[in-house]
């Protein structure tokens, strides 16, 4: 995917900004998404000329509707960045004040052995109108979203040529930290994908998506979404809606939290636990899975009695989890 095309009055000084990032060592992808918001804010405020107010400052700093606390602590932190470089080129604008991270008390959703069960009853057993694909590539792409801890948009851009049908390995280049990862395929996930792969891989080229809309191109996250919310009905599982779940994203937790748990049941010592889930997870560094880690203990009392002390020292002089896991 290339650069986006801004197209704001401050398109060009943007773009120059991504270069200069570039020329620092930075991947202009961490900016891309930010710049995008701020491109299209400064167009929805019919923006003329190369200043930018303190009014209009006090008007991009309000959380969205429906922005979580740490999408807009990244969003106003990333644009103050760039509020600040081009100030340095001598351009009117006022730099936004900083916004401080706050955790949400927020708990994700951890499914149970019989909800996963009824849900893969109701994914197994769906028949689509819209996308004949959906039959084979729903029970596949789900399972790899709750079996792999995967998070949907690294799972909907694997490639043809990222499966390695024989070993049961995927590469997962598209991630979140820029990190390239393998995910390793059960036994039973594995024979899965050849079937799927047997039924749809030879209509792909080696730089394909391999799970696709009806009319080819890449599955939307929006339309898994609306999937899933009809899965978690046929399931029986109660919906919430406002961001409240049981979401994807807790696909990622409930992985986190069992998986975490296995280590620690099979005798695998906390210290060498918790790197090996942070590095499988795509963390970079173990303060960001520290919140599945807690959870876990949460969730089985008997894991926190025994691990507590150890637990709190390693997270003694953690700070803010930049990271939305």
């Amino acid at each position: 995917m290339g650069r986006p095309i801004y197209t704001s009055v401050f398109a060009n000084e943007m773009n120059a900004y991504l270069e200069y990032k570039v020329s620092s060592g930075f991947k202009e992808k961490n900016y891309w998404h930010y710049l995008q918001k701020f491109d299209r804010f400064s167009i929805e405020h019919t923006l003329k000329s190369l200043s930018f107010t303190r009014e209009l400052a006090e008007e991009w700093i309000k959380k969205c509707k429906d922005e979580s606390t740490l999408t807009h602590y990244f969003r106003i932190n990333a644009i103050k960045k760039f509020l600040i470089y081009m100030s340095k080129k001598g351009l009117d604008v006022f730099i936004t004040r900083d916004i401080a991270y706050k955790k949400t008390q927020f708990q994700p959703h951890i499914y149970t052995e019989d909800e996963i069960k009824r849900y893969f009853e109701a994914v197994d057993t769906f028949d689509s109108n819209r996308n004949n694909k959906d039959k084979l590539q729903h029970p596949v792409l789900f399972r790899i979203l709750y079996c792999c801890g995967t998070r949907i948009n690294e799972t909907l851009n694997i490639r043809k040529k990222d499966v390695d049908l024989d070993e049961g390995i995927i590469k997962l280049i598209e991630t979140k930290n820029g990190c390239e990862r393998y995910i390793i395929l059960g036994d039973d996930l594995s024979l899965l994908m050849r079937k799927f792969a047997s039924k749809s891989f030879y209509l792909l080229n080696d730089n394909d998506n391999i799970f696709t809309s009806n009319n080819g191109g890449k599955l939307s996250g929006s339309t898994i979404r609306e999937h899933h919310r009809l899965f978690l009905k046929k399931a029986g599982i109660s919906f919430l809606g406002g961001g409240e779940g049981p979401r994807i994203q807790d696909f990622r937790h409930s992985f986190s939290v069992y998986s975490f748990k296995q280590m620690l049941d099979a005798g695998i010592d906390m210290y060498v636990a918790l790197p090996i889930l942070s590095t499988y997870l795509g963390h970079k560094t173990i303060f960001a899975t520290e919140h599945y880690v807690r959870l876990t203990m949460s969730i089985f009392p008997y894991i926190e009695e025994k691990f507590k002390d150890k637990l709190d020292k390693v997270f003694t002089h953690m700070g803010v989890d930049y990271e939305n896991n």
